[in-house]
């Protein structure tokens, strides 16, 4: 099994004419993933890679039922009202790549999708990706990723892509991976996903991919400590020399009020149990310890 995506999604690209959506609704068609239908509002009656374009989110479901699944290329202005749109046509799981949505409006949002059960990944997500099935609904090159049992969720999109491959290297596949993107409001977090690994009997193992800013890792740790998770975690922690104050790659990725910083999550993450590596390299070396033949 997988976590969220499956043999059955079914794929609506949300700004495919723009550059982005282009491209990478490219990328995904050549990986596997099955795209039904695009939507840029004004455009519709194109096709683009040989997905037929509409102008509403309504009109894409009229024509493809099945459509279950959004990824979201809309520039920060409107990237709302296409999630909105969405939202209110039925679509349960949607992919914001987008970044730069402000943050009130990003917590309106993300409520509004919880209370009608939608699942959001991002925005500002990289996607995601289960080699198993060769289906991405995101950004993420491809080349990193290997089929296996190891569930990964991340804040940092190039980190994931570095410790995938670090992991494949060493014989460690993927089950599923996700980055919950790095703005400092998410749809998901990681207590959202560890718990979806710790209920999917493909994945038997769990890798964290944190950074400074926030308190999602302590939060993590803590649900650690209560006895949630039985599967074995690494976690890695980015940041450990940022100055605090100083944004640091992402939006989330600020210490504020002596909060958020490196040192706080990989204390707290090391009293729930769970082995931190110092570097990214040392996740495969840890893993092969931890995972044992995953």
């Amino acid at each position: 099994m997988t976590i969220i995506i499956n043999e059955k999604t079914r794929v609506l690209v949300q700004g495919i004419t723009g550059r982005e959506g282009r491209f990478h609704t490219e990328r995904m068609l050549a990986y596997g993933t099955k795209i039904l239908a695009g939507v840029t509002p004004g455009k519709g009656g194109q096709k683009v890679h040989g997905v037929p374009v509409y102008n509403s989110v309504v009109e894409a479901l009229d024509k493809h039922p099945e459509i279950n699944t959004s990824i979201v290329f809309v520039p920060a202005k409107f990237a709302c009202d296409a999630i909105y749109e969405a939202i209110d046509a039925g679509i349960k799981t949607i992919v914001v790549i987008t970044e730069g949505i402000p943050l009130h409006e990003e917590l309106k949002l993300i409520n509004y999708a919880r209370s009608k059960g939608v699942i959001i990944i991002g925005p500002n997500t990289p996607g995601i990706i289960a080699p198993r099935i060769k289906i991405k609904v995101g950004i993420m090159p491809e080349r990193p990723f290997k089929p296996g049992n190891i569930g990964m969720v991340s804040r940092s999109g190039t980190l994931t892509y570095e410790i995938a491959e670090i992991l494949s290297r060493e014989g460690f596949g993927q089950s599923t991976v996700i980055g919950i993107g790095g703005d400092p409001i998410t749809g998901l977090d990681f207590i959202d996903v560890v718990s979806m690994f710790e209920k999917d009997p493909e994945t038997k193992g769990i890798v964290v991919i944190g950074e400074i800013g926030g308190d999602a890792e302590e939060r993590l740790a803590e649900y650690i400590k209560q006895g949630h998770v039985k599967k074995p975690i690494i976690a890695y922690i980015a940041g450990k020399t940022a100055p605090p104050g100083k944004r640091m790659g992402h939006a989330g990725a600020i210490i504020t009020m002596g909060k958020g910083s490196a040192e706080s999550k990989i204390n707290a993450l090391k009293s729930a149990g769970v082995e931190v590596a110092v570097t990214p390299m040392q996740v495969g070396k840890i893993a092969k310890e931890v995972f044992g033949n995953c």
